[in-house]
């Protein structure tokens, strides 16, 4: 029996790990302690922290893994690039992986390789002056954590007034010592799922994304297709290709984020790993196949054929439409009631609580307070996103 290591034990590891132990893996868990639902399901267990990857690189050894992984969170993808550099696993490289990780290594390879980005500086916490390195970039800008996930330590400044409190910001949701701002790229969100494998890409998945307003946007949903003009798609791919490459990118799955301005692609940032908001259900139900499965088999370096369920390659595959939105509360309280009386409603594939009666958490800010999620398909994507809005109706928390 093959034995794969998961980094992480959240919400976005349960599909992973499911499908693991479905494929007949021995599914090793590595987290650091909490209500984890990943806990229960896992063969075995390691209360360690995933960025720790001295210890995560002892457990692997131990273990005799044949192979590690994550999804939907970007704090583990370092350690995976040094644990697969060591024991010499299919995944990303730790040089890549520092890349995926540090918003300031990333945008400076943009800049080496003319990825299309928006103007940046770098700043030190301990720079007491640091508003003159930003006086030339034009505002409203970003300040930016270079290590976080899930939007955190991320947000918009419109004014002069406000630098203080968003360095503050960032420097409580940061482990470094200097942060990055950069000019607010004013266009459209949207993003693209996408795979490369033995340093070809495999698939590139464009969605359009739902954004949750308020220090930044956070995106609490998405969809597929997203309708594109032809040369907005193909924009899109030369920069994704071009960022890939910059990174270094290769064997694990891309999660990135655009801008779309004047009908130009900006790359926001790309991340060495699957998406989180139900993207890699998204890809599942797209292509018809469990995008999961593909993950794993690539880390554990078996052969994986990416065509669609009816066997299109691709870039010719008539996907089947969806989409997803996350619940939120809009306060900070504890789960007394919740309600799903989405039975009936055509489309609806999943809806998942992820909280018991009585727990507690948090008004939604950013992506790790969501407190469930709901998916949809469809003949359409109109079909999709009216079953979505369907059953958003007929779902009811409440936060007390």
């Amino acid at each position: 029996m093959k034995k794969i290591l998961i980094l992480g034990a959240g919400i976005y590891q349960v599909p992973l790990i499911n499908t693991a132990k479905k494929m007949g893996l021995y599914t090793i868990v590595a987290s650091i302690p909490g209500n984890y639902p990943g806990f229960e399901l896992a063969d075995k267990i390691y209360y360690e922290n995933t960025t720790d990857y001295g210890k995560i690189l002892s457990i692997a050894r131990r273990e005799n893994i044949d192979g590690i992984i994550t999804t939907g969170t970007d704090v583990a993808v370092i350690t995976i690039g040094r644990v697969c550099d060591t024991l010499g696993l299919t995944g990303l490289s730790f040089e890549a992986a520092q890349i995926a990780t540090d918003k300031l290594l990333m945008k400076s390879k943009y800049e080496e390789y003319g990825v299309r980005t928006a103007k940046f500086r770098k700043i030190s916490f301990d720079d007491e002056d640091y508003t003159k390195i930003i006086a030339d970039l034009e505002l409203p800008v970003m300040f930016k954590s270079v290590d976080s996930s899930g939007s955190r330590g991320i947000t918009k400044v419109s004014s002069t007034d406000d630098f203080e409190r968003a360095r503050n910001y960032v420097l409580e949701n940061t482990r470094s010592d200097y942060f990055i701002v950069e000019e607010y790229v004013e266009g459209e969100e949207y993003g693209a799922q996408a795979f490369v494998k033995d340093g070809e890409i495999k698939f590139i998945l464009p969605h359009g994304d739902y954004v949750f307003k308020g220090d930044t946007g956070v995106p609490i949903g998405h969809f597929a297709p997203y309708d594109l003009a032809p040369e907005v798609v193909e924009d899109t791919r030369v920069q994704l290709k071009r960022a890939i490459d910059a990174m270094g990118l290769n064997n694990c799955a891309i999660n990135a984020d655009f801008i779309m301005k004047d009908g130009k692609c900006y790359v926001l940032e790309i991340g060495g790993r699957s998406g989180a908001t139900c993207l890699a259900e998204l890809v599942s139900i797209y292509y018809g196949y469990n995008y999961y499965e593909k993950i794993l088999l690539t880390a554990l370096g078996e052969e994986v054929d990416f065509s669609a369920g009816d066997g299109s390659a691709p870039e010719d595959c008539i996907g089947v439409p969806n989409a997803s939105m996350l619940l939120m509360s809009d306060k900070d309280g504890k789960i007394k009631s919740q309600t799903d009386s989405t039975e009936g409603i055509e489309g609806v594939v999943e809806v998942q609580f992820d909280h018991a009666i009585g727990e507690e958490v948090h008004k939604f800010k950013v992506g790790p307070h969501r407190i469930g999620h709901v998916i949809t398909e469809g003949k359409t994507l109109d079909d999709a996103v009216d079953s979505l809005n369907k059953a958003l109706e007929q779902i009811e928390i409440i936060v007390e």
